[in-house]
């Protein structure tokens, strides 16, 4: 293992690594990070989580847009550890754009999201990132995204 491969990290540590919060938290742990390079993750979804009564009632399915959420949140952390810094109170990582973005199969409450996203290129603070979603080693979502760092004025 490198210096620069982290095995895992748990919720502690993903807590200093990314300004998001209950309800909005949606990477419960890191199995494997790459610094500059990729992250595998998790988000493990319970029939607890707040959108399931709204989406549907008679039948829980995760939102597509909470899952490209998730690798997102993946791809933050990625980020921070990369860039070796720590989210702050006078910046936010904001999505930048979402391309190619498709959705395979639903999921639902009792599935174990594993999120894998992967540094495509960095150019002028742009960061730009290749991510899939698997539960039990099928994709269930993918997408290209575009994340900037800005200062919050």
């Amino acid at each position: 293992m490198s210096d620069h491969e982290i095995t895992s990290m748990d919720i502690h540590e993903i807590l200093n690594h990314l300004p998001h919060r209950y309800p909005f938290m949606l990477v419960d742990r890191v199995i494997s990070l790459e610094v500059g390079k990729e992250i595998v993750a998790v988000k493990n979804v319970s029939m607890n989580e707040p959108f399931f009564p709204g989406h549907f009632p008679y039948h829980p399915v995760m939102p597509g847009v909470l899952i490209i959420e998730a690798m997102a949140q993946a791809a933050a952390i990625l980020s921070f550890k990369t860039m070796g810094t720590m989210p702050s109170d006078d910046s936010v990582y904001y999505f930048a754009g979402i391309d190619n973005a498709r959705f395979k199969k639903p999921v639902s409450p009792g599935d174990q999201i594993i999120l894998k996203v992967k540094i495509d290129r960095v150019l002028r603070g742009i960061w730009k990132y290749v991510g899939k979603a698997f539960v039990d080693d099928n994709v269930v979502a993918e997408a290209e995204m575009m994340c900037i760092l800005k200062a919050i004025e």
